[in-house]
């Protein structure tokens, strides 16, 4: 006969908070993975000549005739920091956008397209393991919510709660590895990227912070699901000990 279960509100309190470390992560790591604001900078570019009647500090007007010339474009690139402008951008896995001078909104392009094709093979297998990382999870949460609503057999629900402890811990490894690779590629592209997108400074973004933070509580999940599992065997083996010690004693000394 098995030894009766742990205490079922300690029990439902340790899954609970294991599934809800689990979905936060779940979460953040899709809202990091659609999002373009992994590394957010600047680019300095030169000042477009301003058109008709435009005016201001984004354009620069030529009041000769041969305003358009090869020398008076090279005069421009050749002339201090107030000849240039720096357009705000942003990237993450997808695409990466940057602000338009002189006009609303802005301009986006795939990010795959920029990345040195030397390292895009990198950037494909970054997206798949991300794809797995979401899916690991998602799994993950499934598991765990089946354990909290699974109440005829402690011992099944000790199994599902030691498959989705490996499975979280696997997400969490995987996740690692995606955001470290996206990480390598992006700094690829810093220095080998298109002469028209590099950046003049850059740092990373929210979506970034995101990401790791989603490891993080993914991480903390599994931590919590393998100590609840570990937690619950070291019970039984209690609770046993505690049995077969009352066997004993009850075999040497019979109730008359």
């Amino acid at each position: 006969k098995m030894p009766a279960s742990i205490p079922e509100a300690d029990r439902r309190h340790r899954a609970s908070a294991a599934f809800s470390l689990s979905f936060l992560s779940l979460v953040f790591s899709i809202t990091a993975f659609s999002s373009s604001y992994w590394c957010e900078g600047t680019r300095k570019v030169a000042k477009p000549f301003c058109k008709g009647d435009s005016k201001g500090d984004l354009c620069i007007r030529f009041n000769s005739p041969d305003g358009n010339n090869s020398q008076a474009v090279q005069y421009i690139w050749e002339t201090g920091d107030d000849k240039f402008v720096e357009k705000k951008f942003h990237a993450g896995i997808w695409y990466s956008c940057e602000e338009m001078i002189n006009e609303e909104g802005e301009k986006c392009r795939s990010f795959i397209s920029l990345t040195p094709a030397s390292d895009r093979g990198v950037l494909w297998l970054s997206i798949v393991t991300e794809l797995l990382y979401v899916v690991l999870l998602l799994t993950g949460n499934i598991l765990m919510s089946v354990e909290m609503c699974y109440y005829s057999s402690v011992i099944d629900g000790l199994k599902i709660n030691a498959f989705s402890a490996v499975v979280t811990v696997l997400a969490g490894l995987l996740g690692m590895v995606a955001h470290m690779m996206y990480t390598t590629v992006f700094q690829m592209t810093v220095n080998l990227g298109p002469e028209d997108w590099r950046p003049h400074t850059w740092d990373y973004g929210w979506s970034y912070g995101l990401a790791w933070t989603s490891f993080a509580c993914c991480m903390a999940a599994a931590v919590t699901t393998i100590n609840k599992y570990t937690k619950t065997i070291l019970e039984f083996k209690h609770k046993r000990k505690k049995l077969e010690r009352s066997f004993r004693i009850q075999y040497k000394f019979p109730d008359h």
